[in-house]
């Protein structure tokens, strides 16, 4: 599988704790910061769940 890149692009404040988890679990904590996570179902699930507080910039096979 390949991987993708994530991008942090909302804040977590005021948000339900569900959301702040899924954040953490995705190893991002602060605005702008990016991580590069392999492209697997539960990662995606994880992204899917959150799209107002994150974005995938690039997908790399």
């Amino acid at each position: 599988m390949g991987t993708i890149v994530v991008k942090q692009i909302g804040s977590p404040i005021r948000r339900p704790a569900k959301q702040r988890e899924t954040l953490i679990g995705l190893g991002l904590n602060k605005m702008h910061k990016t991580r590069e996570l392999e492209d697997t179902p539960s990662v995606r699930g994880m992204v899917n769940k959150i799209p107002h507080l994150v974005e995938i910039i690039e997908v790399k096979e």
